[in-house]
């Protein structure tokens, strides 16, 4: 990384700090007493963010104790939204165990042969979180904001194929690169309402869990089943 960014950061903070804007995080009282003005509309979203990250709550339709300014309706915003709360969990519960956690890590195919256009049409890869653990164990978690299953002409329901091809790439083109990748395991993530799903099976050597986060429960239950998932 070149030192610009850095500087350009370093001059940023002792910008917003001569301005009166400190490191200290605010308490709820004091960010429950902030009153958006009329000329302040555009900084509303920024405080709803605010205070989702500070209580580590993930965003639903139902009606709760703290209310969000309604973004547009764009299964790409949402979904990102659903992996960056997941990522958030993930970093509190357990980081202070010795966990690693990352979000949007990119993976390589093994090519070992290509013809001279094929770089340039490729897929990427792109995982949307990684959990290391302490003893070399890795977990590779896919987020959807949709449901986990689909209807098939059959009449009954099925786990979505592509999220389930998908996880399974990631996974098995991954083997031989390092100790962690031939051991690694996957979890496919959903949001869901009032349902609990938690399937497992070892396919080709990974373990493989289809899971769902109950968005209706309390923060500290949704904290609880994710603990619960994360750590079976």
């Amino acid at each position: 990384m070149s030192a610009e960014p850095a500087v350009q950061s370093l001059a940023g903070a002792g910008y917003v700090g001569r301005i009166g804007v400190g490191g200290m995080r605010p308490s709820r009282a004091e960010m429950a007493a902030d009153q958006i003005g009329r000329n302040d509309a555009a900084d509303r979203l920024m405080l709803s963010l605010s205070r989702l990250v500070f209580d580590l709550a993930l965003p639903t339709e139902l009606s709760g104790p703290r209310p969000f300014l309604a973004p547009n309706r764009e299964e790409v915003w949402a979904r990102r939204l659903f992996e960056k709360a997941i990522l958030g969990v993930a970093r509190v519960e357990l980081e202070p165990l010795g966990w690693r956690v990352r979000g949007g890590m990119s993976i390589e195919w093994q090519v070992s042969s290509a013809s001279e256009r094929l770089a340039a049409i490729l897929p990427r890869m792109v995982t949307d979180i990684v959990l290391d653990a302490p003893d070399g164990g890795r977990l590779v978690i896919d987020t959807k904001f949709t449901s986990i299953m689909t209807s098939s002409r059959f009449g009954f329901d099925l786990l979505k194929s592509g999220y389930l091809y998908q996880l399974y790439a990631y996974l098995r083109s991954q083997e031989g690169l390092a100790p962690c990748w031939d051991v690694a395991s996957g979890l496919l993530l959903h949001p869901a309402i009032g349902v609990s799903l938690k399937e497992t099976a070892v396919i080709q050597g990974h373990a493989v869990t289809f899971a769902t986060v109950d968005l209706e429960a309390r923060a500290a239950d949704i904290r609880s089943e994710l603990r619960s998932i994360f750590l079976p």
